[in-house]
């Protein structure tokens, strides 16, 4: 189980100086960074983790007897260890990778395709993240199987009774997101996952944006595969976690083939290492992991009930400083929702908005944040998105909206 959350809240002006990045500079303005559900920025620890670790005791893992090696190989499976109890599952269900894509990767070449035949179909929701959409559209045009697709109310949830109507007797999976990237929706996953258990349904869910605000219990959610990325989380990039159910991972045949995913190699046949390591070839990204390893201890330190009341609570302000600005839609109203705001300005596009508020030293994101088919769905080309983390202000809050106005009377 995860550690237990601390009592007391942090002091959240204490957190932010623990952010380096925090303390610089933009366009001559101080920096107000708004681009968390994109990548998250790192803490002195985990900065200082990846140091260390390369100057101490850099070696590969599960290769060499010397000490190094063995410190290397205890770091590593020492953060397979720290993220199993932030996830509340076991560690020998884990496995390591470069992100939550590869993950969903895995699950589509591993489970998926050799499981698929024409005549299944595969329920995606309007709310997915590419990532979440392209491999399961290779996995249908390679067996035959074809996609639904759950639509969304005006409010930017699941429609669940629709949702539950395409589960039929040909569904073989239902692959969605914990959170929206986009519309900050967050998806009532438990409820979801019962009801395609209770069809023999198998429940694929992208945590990516639940990770790093709320606290998971991915045992209790009740889902088949579970995939978090780690740069999102405060930790490095190129790092993230599969898990999956024991007997599943124990049925899929390797991803990727190499070094360290074997007992035993013969011309004539090769005799497959145990899961998880059997998905994980090649040389690791130890140094990540670390770091990662470093950054789940940290998160642990604030308690994520804690994140998750902070990141509520600039959420709270953000939205209704914004829907003061004259000409400004908010794009997804879900009555629970992570701290996101996608938004437009009547008469301005969205890169120009995200152009001259970064003048204004205002990092947000805009784009269509690889998610076309959920653009289409809203009828825009592309929309801004402001993301906050706990180690934001309500000061910044009110610094983005007061640049936001400047910059709409330009744009005016």
């Amino acid at each position: 189980m995860p550690s237990p959350a601390p009592a007391a809240a942090p002091d959240w002006a204490a957190v932010r100086t623990d952010f380096p990045l925090l303390t610089r500079e933009v366009n001559g303005k101080p920096l107000i960074y708004l681009d968390s559900a994109n990548t998250g920025q790192k803490p002195a620890s985990v900065i200082e983790a990846v140091d260390d670790f390369y100057r101490r005791h850099n070696a590969n893992v599960s290769r060499a007897v010397h000490v190094l090696g063995t410190e290397a190989t205890d770091a590593y499976e020492g953060a397979r260890r720290k993220l199993a109890a932030f996830l509340n599952v076991r560690a020998d269900e884990l496995v390591l990778c470069s992100g939550t894509t590869f993950a969903l990767n895995l699950v589509a070449y591993s489970w998926a395709l050799p499981q698929l035949k024409a005549g299944d179909a595969i329920v995606l929701t309007r709310m997915e993240h590419h990532a979440n959409i392209v491999p399961w559209q290779i996995v249908a045009q390679r067996t035959g199987a074809t996609i639904k697709v759950a639509e969304l109310t005006d409010s930017g949830e699941l429609d669940l009774d629709a949702l539950y109507a395409l589960l039929t007797p040909e569904v073989r999976v239902l692959a969605m997101t914990h959170v929206s990237n986009v519309l900050g929706t967050v998806n009532p996953v438990r409820e979801i996952c019962r009801e395609a258990r209770k069809r023999g349904i198998v429940t694929v869910i992208d945590g990516s944006q639940a990770a790093p605000h709320r606290t998971l219990d991915v045992a209790s959610i009740g889902c088949d595969f579970y995939a978090i990325t780690g740069h999102k989380m405060a930790g490095p990039t190129g790092t993230g976690v599969l898990w999956a159910r024991r007997d599943l991972l124990a049925s899929m045949p390797p991803f990727l083939g190499g070094g360290e995913m074997i007992k035993e190699v013969r011309f004539d046949g090769t005799v497959y290492n145990d899961a998880p390591h059997r998905f994980e070839a090649g040389t690791p990204n130890i140094a990540g992991f670390v770091g990662l390893g470093a950054a789940v201890d940290y998160l642990g330190g604030l308690g994520m009930d804690h994140v998750e009341a902070r990141e509520k609570e600039l959420l709270e302000h953000a939205t209704e400083a914004l829907s003061q600005v004259e000409g400004l839609r908010i794009f997804g109203a879900a009555p629970e929702k992570a701290a996101v705001v996608s938004f437009l300005v009547e008469g301005a596009h969205a890169h120009d908005l995200a152009t001259l508020l970064d003048l204004e030293g205002v990092a947000i994101r805009s784009g269509q944040h690889c998610a076309h088919p959920l653009m289409q769905k809203l009828g825009v080309a592309a929309t801004c998105r402001a993301s906050f983390a706990f180690y934001n202000t309500h000061e910044e809050v009110d610094a983005f909206v007061a640049a936001l106005r400047k910059v709409r009377m330009l744009l005016a």
